[in-house]
């Protein structure tokens, strides 16, 4: 599966609802063992989250690394490098800590990372002594949302073109896997799930929220193809406004979340 390519002003359409998980995973996340501290928040995105992070730790140098350039891109123009706040291209699946961090976070991204439970080995060793590693994925992929639009991919109409494109259910460890991952690392870790209802607003808003994310693979897929792009997203928009109808207050969208915060050994 090609990486996809992103699209910053759709991905923060919904920026206020996506920021809620990154905000309870850096609640559960100590005060860092070190003075002034270093942070890494894997898989930055457009920027906004990691200028909250270093917000919320005034003293922290903090590096928001990212794979895509249009995110990158994105970051660097809304929040210029300073001393304390900076963004650099980096993948995931390769990565290993350059310098010692004392918390290393990742909000919503390693989904997106084949194996990425192989990678928690070299990251927790880039930790100082009592240092963190936290992150936050979902694990929705058996809901209506991604299991349409994956029962879709696979139909007839579509498998030649996409079959392979989209990520399965098994993009995420279950909660009591990754407990176990961390724990056999030798950390103190906490692991728990929470589903967000969601109220979304306008027409067709559970398909805008995925054209920002899950459908990325997809719309990179048929980049070339306008034509094929419409007719795609319009028997997935049919299939969606059955799925999750909408209230006369919004539509609401259940979002299931996986956390974990797992602490080194001081």
């Amino acid at each position: 599966m090609a990486d996809p390519t992103w699209d910053p002003a759709q991905y923060l359409r919904h920026a206020g609802h996506r920021a809620r998980p990154f905000a309870d995973l850096l609640a559960h996340v100590p005060e860092p063992p070190s003075e002034p501290p270093r942070i890494a928040d894997l898989g930055c995105g457009p920027g906004h989250l990691t200028a909250l992070l270093a917000a919320r730790r005034p003293t922290a140098r903090v590096t928001g690394y990212d794979n895509s350039p249009e995110m990158l891109q994105r970051a660097r123009a809304e929040h210029p490098g300073t001393a304390r706040l900076d963004f650099a291209h980096a993948d995931l699946r390769t990565w290993t800590p350059g310098e010692p961090y004392d918390l290393i976070l990742s909000n919503a991204t390693l989904q997106w990372i084949p194996g990425h439970e192989n990678r928690f080995a070299d990251w927790i060793a880039g930790l100082v002594p009592g240092g963190t590693f936290a992150f936050q994925v979902p694990g929705n992929f058996a809901a209506p949302s991604h299991r349409l639009m994956r029962e879709l991919a696979t139909s007839p109409r579509w498998a030649d073109r996409l079959v392979g494109t989209l990520r399965h259910d098994d993009a995420v460890l279950t909660p009591e896997a990754y407990l176990e991952r961390l724990t056999d690392l030798g950390c103190t870790a906490d692991v728990w799930e929470s589903t967000y209802i969601h109220l979304l607003a306008g027409e067709d808003p559970v398909l805008d929220w995925v054209k920002g994310t899950g459908l990325r693979p997809v719309l990179t897929a048929l980049a070339d193809d306008p034509e094929a792009t419409r007719a795609f997203e319009d028997e997935y928009r049919t299939a969606l406004r059955e799925a999750y109808p909408p209230s006369s207050h919004g539509t609401p969208f259940p979002f299931r979340r996986i956390f974990a915060v797992a602490h080194k050994e001081p």
